[in-house]
């Protein structure tokens, strides 16, 4: 079965995009840095977030510093200064608010997983209507407990970590896994994802509709399609 626009199967990314992690991990850094006496414009938090996803979506830069930093410390640690680089901090600010930020994020910052509940009832109903459904995510290792913990699990047949396909988005491999598994065509296929380098450049180039979710507003000008709460996406089927 499909709707009004031939689509068979719609395909979702994890992290950002059905879970949710509440506080958020880079507001709670850009919050601390301006305790700190760090001047960061609303302009210069979300073109950080832009940089951010950028980094996390296998760039090149992410592949060098994994190669180069063996420790998760070290890692961590070179991420932290990054991340203080792309807020605008200099320097010498950047010797100085790194110890305690990096200390801030490792021994304080927690968070809540929180799904936005509208997928409760879109989930099922997109299951209903004959749509096949599936997950992709970028992590390492298989996600399954926490998909059951978040109660999501139910409503997927195909739950996939890109560590187990042994590549990662936006490489367009990844997708032919979803592909395969679920016998459709690329076009017949949407994939949602948060991350525009990775879910939208990785899901055009193998041929999917690509939909940016983007609750956050960090790529208001993204040349695809995009919505801000999963209540828009029936309008798109």
């Amino acid at each position: 079965m499909t709707y009004k626009n031939g689509y068979k199967a719609v395909f979702f990314d994890l992290d950002g995009t059905l879970r949710h992690s509440v506080p958020l991990a880079s507001d709670v850094f850009t919050d601390k840095a301006r305790a700190l006496g760090l001047d960061v414009s609303d302009e210069q938090a979300l073109a950080t977030g832009r940089w951010e996803h950028s980094y996390w979506a296998n760039s090149d830069m992410l592949r060098e510093d994994s190669q180069q930093f063996n420790s998760e410390k070290e890692f961590w640690g070179n991420y932290t200064k990054r991340r203080l680089e792309s807020l605008g901090a200099n320097p010498d600010q950047i010797e100085e608010l790194l110890p305690t930020i990096r200390s801030y994020m490792r021994d304080e910052y927690r968070h809540d997983d929180w799904v936005p509940p509208e997928l409760h009832d879109i989930l099922p109903s997109l299951r209903e209507a004959g749509f096949k459904l599936g997950v992709l995510s970028n992590r390492s290792k298989p996600f399954m407990k926490e998909m059951k913990k978040l109660k999501l699990a139910k409503y997927f047949e195909y739950i996939k970590a890109a560590g187990e396909i042994g590549t990662w988005k936006p490489n367009p491999v990844i997708f032919e896994s979803l592909i395969e598994h679920f016998n459709v065509l690329p076009e017949e296929s949407i994939y949602v994802g948060d991350n525009y380098y990775a879910d939208v450049v990785g899901a055009r180039a193998a041929g999917l509709e690509p939909v940016l979710y983007d609750p956050r507003g960090l790529f208001p000008d993204a040349d695809c399609t995009r919505i801000t709460s999963f209540n828009q996406l029936i309008e798109i089927l």
